[in-house]
């Protein structure tokens, strides 16, 4: 029984023995930083001069994502079967699944080895959690994470491939896995369409024909075969780690099934260009703006009409005034009168870790929510929502310096005062000069109506704006995170009378309804967002 790892890693010194045996199975501990928020995991000094490339993995739980992050790593390092020896980077992926919550995004970087195996070094970026039992508010955190990392000065700039890591043994793809791609691939820009690819685990050689039709029918944009318009996969069956005094020729015809298909992922690493993330920052920001913008847009329009309904409330007011109005006489009358609160929210903050959850991102001026929750910025300056140094979201597009990231957020509500005529003049009229007749009241206050609604107008073409700007820039532009919107979208262009506007949104909206991955994914986020009701209300 082999006791002892063959001296061609005794340079390695960052290891611990952690099951002895044929083979010796070693935990690697490389050094560990955190990088704003997230977690980066070092092997080796990094050597500027040479090449490196990167891959982004994502999967559900049980794939076997922990278990082929490991065999990369082995590969890279030049371990073959005869070595009799396997290295972990990754602990096994049920238990790195239940401690990764925290920490949502792990860079591991593999150094000091090109010319082993591979003629560069190695970057796995893995996202665990994507669709777990922490529900969608965790997911969109795991988004902002890994827009975290692209754009950051010490992040990562660029991609070669994404990996969807998926068994063997999958004949559809169920409505979580359609969910978790839907969420991935929805985050990217159209230049990384042909870097993204299925790595396939637990397979035993053969072409995994249910799982690639399964590909095709959830209409997922990745690289294609020239010849065969297939999309493009890698096979591997990973258990490398396991005893090999047992079943060793079927556990060494897994090697060569596994080394097969990382020699021929890693020749497409090689040969395929790498593609730089600014399209896919780009695709991100903007979908937070739409987002953000949507919501304010609901609270606008809220608060637009509330205002609306309590000028037409002050408009028969004022009628029943209209005698004494005529002869300049003053009187006090009931009215509704729209106002904003400061509501709490929620907001915490883990400063071990670089973590900051919830907290709104409001204007003092506008008095707006620019951004609710705003998972990702300590301070206004770091959100999603500001470009350059002002707001693309609150009316004004005011300053940074006019925000504040709060505990609270603005909240509208209505109630009823005591009003003469003089107030009201001098609320509606802006402060025009003069007694006036009436009737130039009345005007005034229909004109303040009419003002409004040109107000909603202007939000409702703003948010289309987002929408139009995603199909120019994303990969994926018809995905849950811009269907979620298009309802209360198409809702109030109809009102509007845009018939235009409201053909293009409905015919974007019966593209997702007729596709089957969007339905899955919107059928499994259903069921996470009513899970979490009942347990709320438990």
């Amino acid at each position: 029984m082999a006791t002892k790892v063959s001296s061609k890693y005794d340079h390695i010194t960052c290891k611990v023995l952690i099951q002895p045996g044929s083979p010796n199975v070693y935990r690697l501990k490389p050094k560990k930083e955190n990088i704003g928020t997230l977690t980066r995991m070092t092997l080796g000094e990094k050597d500027p001069s040479k090449l490196k490339k990167t891959i982004l993995l994502v999967g559900a739980t049980g794939a076997g994502k922990s278990t082929l992050i490991n065999a990369l790593v082995n590969y890279t390092m030049g371990v073959k079967w005869k070595d009799d020896v396997w290295f972990q980077i990754v602990e096994d992926e049920e238990k790195s699944q239940s401690e990764s919550q925290t920490t949502d995004v792990i860079v591991y970087e593999i150094f000091g080895f090109e010319g082993q195996t591979l003629p560069y070094s190695l970057t796995i970026i893995d996202t665990p959690g994507y669709g777990d039992t922490r529900g969608t508010d965790h997911d969109d955190i795991i988004s902002e994470r890994l827009l975290d990392l692209f754009r950051s000065n010490d992040g990562v700039h660029e991609i070669d491939a994404v990996g969807l890591v998926m068994k063997a043994s999958v004949n559809r793809l169920d409505d979580r896995l359609r969910y978790i791609f839907d969420s991935v691939v929805s985050l990217f820009g159209k230049n990384m369409e042909k870097n993204i690819v299925a790595l396939i685990t637990h397979s035993n050689g053969r072409t995994p024909k249910n799982v690639l039709k399964a590909i095709e029918t959830a209409e997922i944009r990745c690289a294609k075969d020239e010849k065969n318009h297939q999309p493009v996969h890698f096979l591997f069956d990973n258990c490398q780690h396991e005893d090999r005094t047992e079943e060793t020729e079927a556990l060494q015809q897994a090697d060569k099934t596994t080394m097969k298909g990382l020699s021929q992922f890693t020749n497409f690493l090689e040969k395929t260009e790498s593609q730089k993330l600014k399209e896919t920052v780009n695709v991100l920001n903007e979908r937070k703006r739409l987002a953000a913008c949507m919501n304010n847009l609901q609270e606008r329009i809220e608060f637009i009409e509330k205002k609306q309904s309590a000028i037409q409330q002050n408009q028969e007011a004022l009628k029943k005034y209209e005698q004494e109005v005529k002869n300049n006489k003053e009187f006090t009358a009931e009215v509704e009168e729209v106002y904003k609160v400061k509501e709490p929210v929620s907001e915490w903050r883990w400063w071990a870790f670089g973590l900051n959850y919830g907290g709104a991102v409001c204007c003092t001026v506008c008095k707006e929510n620019c951004h609710y929750p705003c998972t990702l910025a300590w301070y206004p300056e770091h959100c999603e929502v500001m470009k350059g140094k002002y707001c693309t979201v609150c009316t004004g597009k005011c300053p940074v310096s006019a925000h504040v990231k709060e505990t609270w957020k603005y909240e509208s509500k209505t109630r009823t005062v005591q009003m003469t005529k003089q107030d009201m003049k001098e609320k509606y009229e802006k402060g025009k000069a003069g007694c006036e007749k009436s009737t130039s009241l009345l005007e005034t206050l229909q004109q303040n109506i009419e003002e409004l609604e040109k107000e909603k107008d202007q939000w409702l073409e703003e948010a289309f704006q987002h929408v139009e700007s995603l199909e120019h820039l994303a990969l994926k532009v018809n995905s849950l995170s811009t269907l979620v919107h298009l309802d209360f979208l198409i809702e109030k262009m109809k009102e509007k009378g845009d018939t235009e506007k409201v053909t293009r949104l409905e015919k974007m909206k019966g593209q997702m309804d007729e596709n089957e991955g969007i339905k899955g994914a919107v059928s499994y986020r259903f069921g996470r967002l009513t899970a979490a009701v009942k347990a709320a209300v438990k």
